[in-house]
């Protein structure tokens, strides 16, 4: 199979032996870059490394989206399509899901900025009344729904930084570069959306 028609196929799926220690790492990463060629010689192979590569990307984009299954799988087609143009830069000495969260993780943020550009261009705002009567509780890390349901109300800027930041776990020099702000503004902006959150998942109105 050709490379163009891997490319094409992502968009439509929904170790081995070490020599002498001294040659471990080495063999290491070529086994990764040949792990990935070999994805790329004919349609079975790429099915198969499809279906053992692509879940935890997808769960590593899904939980960035507030659990928006269709944004995840239309991050992760646009992740291995990327992949697959830039396979000459993959040589072996990561993961190849670590590898490809990487290329994810700027995927999210070309979205998030997509989102923050459309945020500003609006001219009406429309802000939903909060029900006064839901209950109260402190957050709980299983909470799934809830936790999605509170990243959604988030403007997009403030979902970007938490997804960096916190869940990627990210030094926040590095956050301030993908979302080209600067480190304090990044550290302001992951301040307001920590508050935010709180507050969006505890029913509040978000400020």
């Amino acid at each position: 199979m050709g490379v163009e028609n891997a490319a094409a196929q992502s968009g439509t799926i929904a170790g081995r032996g070490l020599g002498a220690d001294e040659m471990t790492a080495s063999a290491t990463f070529i086994d990764g870059v040949n792990e990935f060629r070999e994805a790329l010689a004919t349609d079975d192979a790429f099915e198969a490394w499809y279906r053992r590569t692509s879940p935890r990307v997808y769960g590593y984009l899904l939980t960035r989206c507030g659990n928006d299954r269709a944004l995840a799988d239309e991050l992760l087609q646009e992740t291995l399509i990327a992949a697959i143009d830039e396979r000459a830069r993959y040589d072996g000495r990561s993961d190849v899901v670590a590898w490809l969260c990487g290329i994810a993780r700027h995927k999210l943020a070309d979205h998030f900025r997509r989102l923050e550009r459309d945020e500003r261009g609006r001219i009406h705002v429309e802000v939903e009344r909060i029900d006064m009567e839901r209950p109260q509780h402190e957050p709980h890390l299983d909470d799934a729904a809830a936790i999605g349901e509170a990243l959604r109300a988030l403007p997009a800027a403030q979902r970007a930084v938490l997804a960096f930041a916190v869940l990627d776990d990210r030094p926040i020099a590095e956050v301030a570069r993908l979302m080209r702000r600067s480190p304090l503004a990044a550290q302001s902006l992951l301040h307001r959306a920590r508050t935010n959150f709180k507050r969006a998942y505890l029913g509040e109105a978000v400020r």
